[in-house]
């Protein structure tokens, strides 16, 4: 990974990065077609969350927004930075503050399928029409049941 990227924390309440984070969302939304939510949604959500941040220069290249019960709201990582282990570091920023992580991937979303399965998540159910748009999710989980510290000791030290 980079020297320069640096690693920030957003507490809820705070804007700090909001706009950033959104841009990044409608950079993967244009290229990857995920990642849909409304301006207002994610907003209101990004502001109610405790958000990690990783920036490069100053620059927002990854984010994850969670609830305080270690549900993953938003994850993204910016296709320039991807592979450099952002994302499972993200991960392992969330599983410090919660015994078992959550979140919601679209079913046809391959790339995040393929990155939380190699974290270990599991996939609990199916959801049909979960998405605004109609789209499927899946329901994936990371907890105590997968050995949640161990599974991201291990991540961190490869």
């Amino acid at each position: 990974m980079s020297v320069n990227i640096d690693s920030r924390v957003v507490a809820p309440g705070s804007d700090d990065y909001v706009d950033e984070a959104w841009q990044l969302k409608e950079e993967i939304n244009r290229q990857e077609g995920v990642l849909k939510q409304r301006y207002d949604f994610f907003t209101d959500a990004y502001r109610r969350s405790k958000v990690h941040c990783y920036l490069q220069d100053g620059k927002l290249v990854g984010f994850a927004a969670v609830r305080r019960d270690g549900y993953i709201l938003f994850l993204a990582v910016s296709p320039d930075f991807r592979g450099e282990g952002i994302g499972k570091k993200l991960i392992a920023c969330v599983a410090e503050d919660h015994d078992t992580i959550t979140c919601h991937a679209r079913t046809s979303n391959e790339n995040a399928l393929q990155f939380y399965e190699h974290l270990g998540f599991e996939i609990k159910r199916r959801i049909d029409n979960y998405y605004e748009d109609g789209g499927d999710a899946y329901y994936l989980k990371l907890g105590s049941d997968v050995g949640i510290t161990d599974k991201i000791s291990e991540l961190m030290r490869r």
